[in-house]
């Protein structure tokens, strides 16, 4: 049998790490809902932008029109009665022998007006017009 002296010695030292123990968990569990708080709201959040990109696939290609020809409307008059196509310049060395895109650099913007017949190169990372062309795409669409 242990004697009760002992037993007085060791009891505040496994209280103390007991309690310490307690402590610890008291910060674990709201940091714990927290995390699982914010983990499922991003959850959430993708799921939403995903289901949104299955009904309607063109809506994150439409998006970025509209706000290059945002950006382009602020620098010249545009015509307003069709949806330009969007182009990226990816490799500017291979179209360097069409005079259009002799300044042009690895992603700028082409808006390409079928119906007004118009090519505009964009920088977009100094919001600037770099050229304005005619396009020749057989007759225009009325």
């Amino acid at each position: 049998m242990i004697p009760f002296q002992q037993i007085k010695k060791v009891l505040p030292v496994f209280y103390k790490k007991l309690s310490g123990n307690i402590t610890k968990s008291k910060r674990l569990v709201p940091t714990l809902v927290i995390v699982i708080i914010a983990v499922s709201g991003l959850a959430y959040y993708f799921y939403a932008e995903s289901s949104a990109l299955k009904k309607d696939p063109n809506k994150a290609t439409l998006d970025e029109t509209d706000k290059i020809v945002a950006e382009v409307s602020k620098l010249m008059v545009l015509p307003q009665d069709e949806v330009p196509t969007l182009a990226t310049v990816a490799n500017p060395e291979a179209l360097r022998n069409q005079s259009f895109f002799l300044q042009a650099k690895r992603g700028d913007r082409v808006l390409i007006y079928t119906n007004a017949r118009k090519a505009i190169l964009y920088d977009q990372k100094n919001h600037k017009i770099i050229e304005v062309a005619p396009v020749n795409i057989g007759e225009p669409s009325k």
